[in-house]
């Protein structure tokens, strides 16, 4: 092969080899990028038998339970059990101010400094 030459008479580099590495380290790169947001997102997740999870065994017989079934006792609680103060204190709604970006008028941070 000829090299070529460039207006001052110089013969050019060859960077033909360089630009095959270069563009097959981009593909690869792309092709990395692609599967790990595949897996990021959950996009193989149906091919992978899920881990999580637990036993039901009301569901599991031949019967399911009907409306008139009740679960075990010590899942039931117990309407007429009295509510602590603690947990009254913990149910009641927020009444304060909301908050926001700016400072209220009036306070020491939004007042300049001296």
């Amino acid at each position: 092969m000829t090299k070529k030459r460039d207006s001052r008479g110089r013969y050019k580099a060859d960077h033909s080899q360089r630009n095959v590495v270069i563009g097959a380290a981009t593909a690869v790169g792309a092709i990395a990028t692609g599967l790990a947001s595949a897996i990021h997102f959950g996009l193989f997740d149906r091919f992978f038998a899920p881990q999580d999870g637990h036993r039901v065994p009301d569901l599991e017989g031949d019967t399911h339970p009907g409306p008139n079934d009740r679960t075990v006792e010590h899942f039931r609680p117990d309407p007429t059990a009295p509510v602590s103060a603690a947990d009254r204190e913990a149910l009641r709604p927020a009444t304060g101010p909301a908050p926001g970006f700016a400072a209220n008028r009036g306070d020491l941070r939004s007042e300049p400094s001296v």
